[in-house]
Formats: C-alpha cells, sequence, structure tokens
C-alpha cells in the first residue's frame, strides 16, 4: 500500500494549548501547518480543552512575585552544586553536560516567565477574556488568572483562528515516528491516520505537542512502578496523551528532563466520572487510609499549596485510596460545596462505627483513630477561610490547621484516589523551545511545547501548565517558521 505523503514549512503534533498556539505562531509568520490529532474532531484538545486554566498571574502581563522562585525550589533531587553553578556564566559556555541536565533550567524558566504577559496579550487579541474569578479552593496563598470558558475557550479561539489562517488539520491522526535526514536534522514525521493509514509528513520544522503519558498505562507502570494501577487522567482529555512525541524524541537521542517518576496529582471521587471530580475540602475533617490510619498532615497550609503532595500520599496508600472523613460541623464552612466536583454524595452514618462498616475498614481501628485525633483538639481561633493555626496536641501525624474534633453525627465520608493531571518526565528544551540531545545540542528542526516540554520535579509549580502550553507554543512556532529565512 502506498504511503500518503504531505509536504508543509510546519508540522505540529498536536492540537492542545500547545500545538495551536505554535500552529497559529507560525501561521501568522507567514508558514504553511499541518496539524495532527489523535482525538475527533469533536473531542480535539486533550486535557485543554476540560481545564479550568488556571494561570499564576498577578495580572494580565505580569506572573506572581514567586513564580521562578517555586521552580527554583522544585529544581530537581539532590542537585551538584558545581554544575549548578557553572549555570551562571553566559550559556554559550556552559559545559554539554550542564546544558543536558535533567533539571529545570534556569534560563529556560527564566524565559517561561518572560514570555507569560505577552502570551495572554497575545491570546486577548485573538478574543480570548480573561478575570479572577472564583476557584474551587477555598484557602489559596496565590492569585489565579483564569480565561473566561476555561480551556475549552482558548481551544476554541486558537482553533479558529488556525482555520482563518489555513491550517490543515488531521484528525484522527497518531504522530509515530520522526524523519531525519543524513546530518541528522528532523525533517518531518511518519504518522497513522483512520483505518491504520500510514501517512508521511515532510516539513522544515516538527513541533511535538502530543502530551505526557498518563493515558499509557505502560508507560506510567515502567516510569512509577506497580502503584500505576491506581492513576488514573483527570479527565478524558488524558486518555488520549500516550507518551508518543517523548518516546520517538528520545528515540533519536532527545535528552530526558523533567521526573519521569511523578507526576501532578489531584484528588478525586473514584465513584464519578465526571472530569475534575475533585475533593478539595479534607483539610476540614481527616484522611483515613483502607486501614482505617490517619497517615499524614490533612491542613499544613492553603489548600491550593499543598493538596499536589497530600494526594501523591494518598496514591502511596494501600490500594492506592483514602477517606476524606467530615462530621456534621462541615455544613459550616462557608461555600464548601465549592471544593466539592464530585456528582457523587457523601457516605453518610449515625455513628462512626456504621461509618466503618460503610466504607469496608476496620470499625475498632476508625473508632481509635478518630478518639485520639479528637482528643488531641484544642480550642483556638477557628477561621476557616485562612490558616488559623488551630492545630493538634501530641498527635502524629498532626493537624496544623483547623482541627476541631468530629463528634457531631450525621458522619460522612468520600472516597479519595490520586488523578493524573499530566506527568511529569518529557525533553529538554532551550529557551527557544528546541530540543536539545543527551549532549546538549540542538537537534536541528526539532521543537517541543506543553506537557512534552520536561520542567517539573518535586513539587508542581501550580497553575503554569497551560501558560508553559501557551508560552512554550508561542516559542516554538516562531522559531520554526523562521527556520529556512536564517
Amino acid at each position: 500500500m502506498a504511503i500518503e505523503s504531505h509536504v508543509f514549512d510546519v508540522v505540529v503534533a498536536g492540537c492542545g494549548v500547545g500545538g495551536l498556539s505554535a500552529a497559529v505562531t507560525a501561521l501568522e509568520r507567514g508558514a504553511s501547518v499541518a496539524v495532527l490529532e489523535r482525538a475527533p474532531q469533536e473531542e480535539r484538545g486533550g486535557n485543554t480543552r476540560y481545564t479550568e486554566a488556571y494561570l499564576r498571574m498577578k495580572s494580565d502581563t505580569e506572573v506572581t512575585d514567586d513564580f521562578e522562585a517555586h521552580f527554583a525550589q522544585n529544581a530537581g533531587g539532590y542537585l551538584d552544586p558545581a554544575l549548578v553553578d557553572a549555570t551562571k556564566v553566559s550559556r554559550d559556555d556552559w559545559p554539554t553536560i550542564v546544558r543536558a541536565l535533567s533539571i529545570a533550567d534556569p534560563e529556560v524558566v527564566a524565559a517561561f516567565a518572560a514570555g507569560c504577559g505577552p502570551t495572554v496579550q497575545w491570546l486577548k487579541r485573538l478574543g480570548v477574556r480573561f478575570d479572577f474569578l472564583p476557584t474551587q479552593f477555598l484557602t489559596k496563598s496565590q492569585p489565579r488568572l483564569l480565561p473566561i470558558g476555561g480551556g475549552l475557550a482558548l481551544l476554541e479561539s486558537l482553533a479558529a483562528r488556525a482555520e482563518a489562517l489555513g491550517a490543515r488539520f488531521f484528525y484522527r491522526t497518531t504522530a509515530r515516528s520522526l524523519l531525519q535526514d543524513d546530518e541528522g536534522a528532523v525533517v518531518g514525521l511518519t504518522a497513522l491516520g483512520a483505518n491504520h493509514r500510514s501517512l508521511q509528513f515532510r516539513a522544515r520544522s516538527v513541533v511535538l505537542a502530543t502530551g505526557g503519558f498518563e493515558g499509557n498505562w505502560e508507560m506510567l507502570a515502567q516510569y512509577m512502578g506497580t502503584h500505576a494501577i491506581h492513576l488514573r487522567p483527570v479527565a478524558r482529555g488524558g486518555y488520549y496523551n500516550k507518551g508518543e512525541g517523548i518516546r520517538m524524541a528520545l528515540a533519536i537521542g532527545a535528552a530526558p528532563s523533567g521526573d519521569f517518576s511523578s507526576f501532578h496529582a489531584e484528588p478525586v471521587d473514584p465513584r464519578s466520572g465526571v472530569a475534575e471530580a475533585s475533593v478539595f475540602v479534607f483539610p476540614y475533617g481527616v484522611l483515613v487510609n483502607r486501614l482505617g490510619a490517619r497517615f499524614i498532615d490533612e491542613a499544613p497550609g492553603t489548600v491550593d499549596a499543598v493538596y499536589d503532595t497530600i494526594t501523591k500520599s494518598i496514591w502511596r496508600q494501600p490500594d492506592g485510596i483514602a477517606y476524606a472523613v467530615f462530621d456534621r460541623k462541615l455544613e459550616e464552612i462557608p461555600n464548601y460545596r465549592l471544593g466539592l466536583r464530585t456528582d457523587q454524595p457523601p457516605i453518610e452514618a449515625a455513628t462512626i462505627e456504621e461509618l466503618a462498616i460503610k466504607l469496608g475498614v476496620s470499625a475498632g481501628q476508625l473508632l481509635r483513630t478518630i478518639d485520639r485525633y479528637n482528643a488531641s483538639c484544642r480550642e483556638g481561633d477557628f477561621r476557616p477561610l485562612e490558616l488559623d493555626g488551630v492545630a493538634t496536641e501530641g498527635l502524629d501525624p498532626p493537624k496544623s490547621n483547623w482541627a476541631r474534633p468530629l463528634d457531631q453525627a450525621p458522619f460522612r465520608a468520600w472516597p479519595v484516589i490520586a488523578s493524573c493531571v499530566f506527568t511529569y518526565g518529557g525533553l529538554k528544551v532551550d529557551p527557544r523551545a528546541r530540543v536539545l540531545d543527551a549532549d546538549g545540542d540542538v537537534i536541528p528542526g526539532l521543537y517541543a511545547a506543553g506537557e512534552v516540554v520536561g520542567l517539573y520535579y518535586k513539587v508542581y509549580t501550580g497553575a503554569t501548565s497551560v501558560l508553559k502550553g501557551a508560552v512554550f507554543g508561542r516559542l516554538a512556532g516562531e522559531d520554526a517558521s523562521a527556520r529556512d529565512r536564517r
């Protein structure tokens, strides 16, 4: 069977905010562009389609004051200070081993931060509106700018602009492997269309914006171990993200970056099938595992700052599940339902023993857990919408805020598991979104945007993933469209 061939200036694999930002930017600079999307048109956009798209910005032109500092605090594991010190000189003078180092590259982070304001202004010119709207976080440490209409509004505005500028979309088409010339430059890719149809796309530049691998259990198990079976994508769009973009780049020698063994976690109700069926009210109760025991401080800080870490702890519990337990006083928390996106009701009971039976945990153990917790609670100035320091005393693990006894029926609980919002592992890029090889050199013709860019380690820098897609998409589209002019 003959291979169907196409020729474009730029080929973009992926139709989320990263891919569409790259495509529109390249189109605005006169390039011909193909956009490949594994999903059918009605489900295009991956995770972008379902996210509320929180942006870590204090205005529509400025990122938050701690933006770069937070990345620096979570730049990797125990970093070699001699190698980190080498980044203080001009990038051109960095040793190759440093250029390829798997860390949150400070110059890449700086380029990211610098690009956020201009990118939001660009999106506004495309018709997207932004505002500081209420979020599902009842307590928060950082402001969050939102596009009105969420990620779907970004998707529709960018796609409409791409279509108006002449982009050609190939739906139900999955990128498979990269094409290189004799000098190693990327000159296109192969793909599979509907009904296993072989396609080939020739181009002077390829932008990989195919998302992470949260929809690929083989890769999740490979990088995260046997507990990966307890993970599921946070929304339907994540099931389309199977990691091909990352794999095809690694196959030609691209440098890996980001923590392949970790992911951004969000606590969701496993009984629900809605997108982001989150349970963000857990700081007002206690979390117990399948054995009926507490395992973590439920309230060490504002919920927006701690939920990622706490949810990963839930993932490490037996069977990857916990239960957020409350009493009647949950109803006293102002607007507490904003922190609940699940469409499933709580499991309720008149006593702790009855609740344990309904949850399938040891009644004796759960009763001992709650009794110990209640006995450790002390009087204090309870302030539910700010850190109040109302903490337990003599309890391990402690509860640092909002610690009130659970002693008023009805008692209720929501089951909670860790959903995988996106994976951290990806590719090393430079400040122009060009993919680097394992020796720190640019792979000519290859770019990355969005989740494919490996930039996260340890604790997620909240409300930056959509920004990462849009900013690196623009950087990639600008450089990719100009390659033939240099």
